[in-house]
């Protein structure tokens, strides 16, 4: 049995004391000497670098095992992936394996072991020692995984310094590792985290996974907040260690295409356990389990068009919404189509004083009823062209427009209730404290949207309309599987029954099974409600399956935009291609499934059921 406490990231000081001090500052080929003892460690033929047996973990008041009887090996060179859907065990997988649970966690196993050194009933110390140049992590949270107040480069000269690297080494390590994950050493390890973008901080924590060239690196959906391009740099980063350097590699991911492009074996896991396993090639193009074959039919590919409505979805009127006044809030009798252009932007310009402007000329309309995606790079100017149409920034010229009047002309309360937004991070952007009813209610109090006596009535239909059941009233959103606290973000986004609803990647960290049924409630509550949507996505399989028209955006400019369908699959613009070619793809063929497609389960996880699909939404939410 192992007790583990929370134990630092190594970019908070946790590593190998490979040098003693007197011989931190050795001459450079002293220092050389030292590094290659210490990576030489790890011969080629050596021992297994993980070896695992019978794994159960268990957390503190917990009456059920997390995972069980988990069985891995792991040669040098070797790269496996481990999918599966939110609660499925596979984060408490890749925490057991290096020694980051919490403290009073019961970690029980046959055989656990790195590089032939037996881990069962390893100190803190121990798991302190091997993390950096033996095992390193990447955390699928960027926000947590980085220090806020050190520098860019700060963070990876301390990764290096206590993983046995001497001073005039690491300087050119620094810039080797951020140029390898396609990011600038003068320009971004200047930088603190909150001044880049997600998929940039993304970049940096796999920068630090990578700059002690460890023997093991356990990546926790590192690519789900990238764009096509950018992930297929950094999985080229991964795949050309693992090559190289005889680095083996764990997966943890939801996307299909990655695992099926970089996995050498597959494990696919549901309620803890593992029900499949193989070399991934069998695995994907012959799936034994029902839960397997689920996944792979729910997995979104190019090629899929545009979800249509459940059957059974009332269309929206064709008598359009109401309209507020730019200086009241009272209605006017004014008409609109389903067709008419609710929000637009003409000729915006956003800078920030860098080199070039964030948004350089962007031309959008956004039409009731239907919706436009954008896609682009990470720093292409997606979320601040979001943040000005919401009115949370200005542009520094161009024209916004609600209803043909400007923007600036509405009262904030107003915009607030006409646009709505949803972020990416739905844990983030819900109150911890609050309770899915409270939630629920703020809204509709703050805007004085119907009494105190009706609000709980009104708070039950919002349930309803995203497929959220009552008994979770009560609960608070670290109660929620991540499918859940997305419904309920949707939820609040709605309740104050919003003309334009921006999605942030609303569905970029969420498995296969969950984004499918988040999407088709999109879709449903779009036919229904004649709400307009800017959906802003990397993965162009999301994009095409949401949008009917699509903006492709790059240093801030807009490079293309049309009808997706024609975008996405006669584009001639380079850039375009490039975004579309680097796509993983896989043949479903083995699981497609005529007129319909699977979707996963949505449970709460401390009640994971052995079903493919949400109950709550059989027959409701699947085109």
């Amino acid at each position: 049995m192992i007790n583990t406490d929370l134990l630092a990231w190594p970019s908070a000081g946790a590593g190998t004391e490979l040098l003693d001090d007197d011989r931190v500052e050795s001459t450079d080929d002293e220092t050389r000497t030292a590094t290659t003892a210490a990576t030489s460690k790890r011969p080629p033929q050596g021992p297994h670098v993980l070896e695992v047996a019978g794994l159960n973990v268990t957390y503190p008041g917990a009456s059920a095992p997390a995972i069980t009887d988990i069985d891995l090996t792991l040669a040098p060179g070797d790269t496996l992936a481990i999918v599966g859907e939110s609660g499925s065990g596979k984060s408490t997988t890749a925490a057991a394996l290096t020694g980051l649970l919490p403290a009073g966690t019961r970690v029980d196993a046959r055989t656990q072991s790195h590089l032939g050194e037996d881990l069962i009933g390893a100190k803190p110390r121990t798991w302190q020692r091997i993390l950096g140049t033996g095992i390193a992590y990447v955390p699928q949270d960027a926000g947590t995984g980085l220090n806020p107040v050190r520098t860019i480069a700060s963070a990876l000269a301390e990764t290096l310094s206590v993983n046995g690297y001497a001073k005039p080494q690491i300087r050119a390590r620094i810039a080797e590792v951020l140029s390898a994950v396609g990011l600038d050493p003068e320009t971004h390890g200047r930088r603190y985290p909150h001044e880049l973008s997600g998929g940039q901080r993304q970049r940096v924590l796999i920068a630090n996974a990578i700059a002690a060239r460890p023997a093991l690196i356990i990546a926790d959906e590192p690519t789900s907040a990238l764009d096509a391009t950018v992930a297929k740099q950094v999985l080229d980063v991964l795949s050309g260690l693992v090559a190289e350097s005889q680095t083996a590699l764990v997966l943890i991911t939801h996307d299909l295409g990655v695992a099926k492009e970089r996995a050498d074996e597959l494990i696919v896991m549901q309620a803890g356990r593992i029900v499949e396993t193989g070399p991934t090639g069998r695995v994907l193009a012959h799936p034994e389990h029902p839960y397997t074959q689920g996944l792979l039919a729910a997995a979104p590919h190019l090629g899929w068009g545009r979800l249509s409505p459940s059957p059974g979805i009332a269309p929206a009127s064709d008598t359009g919404t109401e309209v507020v006044t730019a200086d009241s809030a009272t209605t006017t009798d004014t008409v609109h189509t389903a067709t008419e252009v609710v929000l637009a932007g003409r000729a915006i310009v956003r800078n920030f004083g860098g080199d070039r402007p964030a948004v350089d000329g962007l031309d959008i309309s956004l039409r009731a009823g239907s919706t436009v995606g954008i896609v682009g790079e990470s720093g292409s100017g997606k979320t601040t062209s979001a943040r000005i149409l919401l009115g949370a920034d200005r542009a520094d010229s161009g024209e916004i427009t609600l209803h043909g009047t400007a923007l600036t002309d509405y009262r904030r309360k107003d915009l607030g209730r006409r646009i709505r937004y949803v972020h990416q991070d739905s844990t983030a952007a819900l109150d911890p404290h609050y309770t899915v009813e409270r939630i629920l209610t703020e809204p509709l109090r703050g805007h004085h949207i119907g009494t105190r006596a009706d609000r709980p009535m009104r708070v039950r239909e919002l349930l309803d309309s995203v497929a959220l059941d009552h008994s979770l009233l009560r609960r608070t959103p670290r109660e929620l599987s991540g499918g859940q606290r997305q419904r309920l973000a949707i939820a609040r986004a709605l309740a104050v029954d919003p003309e334009v609803i921006i999605l942030d990647e609303p569905v970029s960290a969420l498995d296969v099974g969950v984004q499918a049924q988040i999407l088709q409630l999109l879709v449903d509550l779009q036919a229904r409600l004649g709400v307009a949507y800017l959906f802003i996505s990397h993965d162009l399989a999301v994009i095409e399956q949401i949008a009917d028209e699509v903006i492709v955006m790059k240093d801030g400019r807009v490079v293309e935009s049309g009808p997706t369908a024609r975008v996405l699959h006669e584009s001639r613009d380079d850039y375009t291609r490039a975004l579309i070619d680097a796509v993983p793809c896989f043949d479903d063929s083995a699981v497609r499934i005529t007129g319909g497609r699977v979707g996963t389960t949505d449970e709460v996880p401390a009640a994971p059921t052995d079903h493919l699909t949400d109950p709550t939404l059989t027959g409701a939410h699947h085109a």
